[in-house]
């Protein structure tokens, strides 16, 4: 009997839980959205919840208390960066469950979970920002586009003073042009070959 229990230990000792939540709840945090069973969707809801509400409040306090669940820097700063601003609002009810059917392999009941702002389908087309906006980079590849827009500006402006300064160089005689040319021309020699 299950008298008392009062949440689904999802088969797993406790370690491999708390370790599956909190990857599960990173996936989603980063994804927006992830495939999963409905049991294993209850749960991630009931870990990840909490952990945005405690996001509205941007603090170092509660960003330790939120790295102390989820232990990804990544996941982290999306969520305090992104996704509590979009919900500041709301008072609770941040995700939504979707079913999809059954599995193939072992007729397991999946389901989509996803963060109810984030799902174009359902807010009548609106774009959010997040969305519009690229992923962030690694400085490396940051440093390297702002040295090829250097690159293309500095380029730009070496045509624009190439082209300036060619109409104000004297032009050299035909004569003198055809005299240095004919220095340069390699003479024929005999060396190598058999007499």
């Amino acid at each position: 009997m299950r008298h008392n229990k009062n949440f689904n230990h999802l088969g797993r000792q406790a370690g491999h839980r708390k370790a599956m939540l909190s990857n599960m709840a990173s996936s989603l945090i980063l994804h927006k959205r992830i495939e999963t069973t409905v049991a294993k969707a209850k749960a991630v809801r009931q870990f990840v919840e909490p952990l945005v509400t405690k996001s509205k409040e941007d603090t170092t306090h509660s960003r330790r208390i939120v790295f102390s669940y989820l232990k990804q820097k990544e996941a982290v700063t999306e969520l305090f960066r992104t996704i509590a601003p979009k919900i500041a609002e709301r008072p609770g009810g941040y995700t939504r469950i979707l079913k999809t059917g059954f599995r193939l392999g072992d007729a397991a009941d999946m389901c989509i979970i996803e963060f109810v702002d984030f799902n174009e389908a359902y807010t009548l087309g609106i774009v959010p920002t997040a969305a519009a906006e690229a992923k962030p980079k690694t400085r490396r590849s940051r440093k390297s586009a702002a040295k090829k827009t250097d690159s293309v500006e500095d380029a730009t402006v070496v045509e624009g003073e190439a082209k300036k300064a060619a109409p104000k160089a004297p032009k050299a005689p035909k004569a003198t042009a055809a005299k240095t040319a004919a220095p340069k021309a390699a003479k024929k020699t005999n060396v190598g070959k058999k007499m």
